[in-house]
This record gives C-alpha cells, sequence and structure tokens, in this order.
C-alpha cells in the first residue's frame, strides 16, 4: 500500500490540483484555475487532498450547503457556500490514473465523511454518471435518480448520503 497522505488542500496546492483536474476530466466538465482558487479561498475546510512523495495525485472538494441536490451554478459560484450548511456537496473526487485502483478514492470520501459527521452535518451530496453509482452505493449513498444538472454537457445522477 502506498504511503499516501491525506491532508487539508491550501493555495500552494492550486497548480497541482488544476493539473490533476485536467487529466481526470474531459475539458467541459473540469473545473478552471480561477474556480479551485476561489473554492480554496471560500471553504478551504473542505478541501482535501491526496499527496504521495510530496506530489499531490488526488483530491476531494466541495462546498457545504443547505440544499439536498447539487445546482450546476454551485460549481462556480463559491460565494453560496454556507459555513454551517447541513450537507457536504462533493464537486470532484479526482485520482491520477496511474494512482486508482489502490484506495486512494475511498480515502477522501472517507476524510470528508469523517469530517462533515464532525462538523454536524446532515449529510453529503453529489452528483455523478451511471457507471459510477454503484461505487458511491458502496459509502452508503442512495441514488434520487436523474438530476437537473447538465454540468459539461453530461447526464448525471444525484446522490446523497444521510446520517442517521
Amino acid at each position: 500500500m502506498l504511503a499516501v497522505t491525506i491532508r487539508p488542500a491550501t493555495p500552494s496546492d492550486l497548480d497541482a490540483i488544476t493539473e490533476v483536474e485536467a487529466v481526470c476530466f474531459p475539458p467541459a466538465e473540469a473545473a478552471s484555475r480561477a474556480s479551485f482558487r476561489d473554492r480554496l479561498a471560500a471553504f478551504p475546510e473542505c478541501f482535501f487532498v491526496a499527496e504521495y512523495e510530496g506530489n499531490i495525485i488526488g483530491f476531494i472538494n466541495g462546498c457545504a450547503t443547505d440544499e439536498r441536490t447539487i445546482r450546476d451554478v454551485m460549481f462556480e459560484d463559491s460565494s453560496l457556500h454556507v459555513p454551517d450548511g447541513r450537507y457536504q456537496s462533493i464537486f470532484g473526487l479526482d485520482v491520477l490514473p496511474e494512482y486508482r485502483r489502490q484506495g486512494i478514492a475511498a480515502r477522501l470520501m472517507e476524510r470528508m465523511i469523517a469530517d462533515a459527521k464532525e462538523k454536524g452535518r446532515k449529510g453529503l451530496i453529489l452528483t455523478c454518471k451511471d457507471h459510477k453509482i454503484r461505487y458511491y452505493e458502496k459509502f452508503g449513498y442512495r441514488n434520487l435518480g436523474l438530476s437537473a444538472s447538465v454540468h459539461g454537457g453530461a447526464v448525471w445522477y444525484d446522490m446523497i448520503l444521510e446520517f442517521t
């Protein structure tokens, strides 16, 4: 097992985060450097990176909200972050291809889930493509069906994990 460190993201991680995103998502879906800069400024407490041998190899991020589903505007408007929001959203869970299938994405997700619990949130929300539904169900997420999101021109499904 790789000695990967999961830690809070910092502004100095901006370029590496942007590069990982460009590898992991098609251009129409990838967040921009400016968007990541805004996210790191608005909700650094909701942004974690996976680091291996001094390099960022993955990350997870998203704002807190009182909404039960993600709206497309949330991806670009960091001012919609509600610090004491009931739900932690997940905008992206990225791991570089050469480090996939080693549990790194799961460790990032588990860190975000634990953090949401510690902060007293009601649960987490995300959107995903149909082939990822089963993956997120392993963490306890429930599929709410087809999302209203048209981010990047893709078809998305709303997922929710609510703490009991």
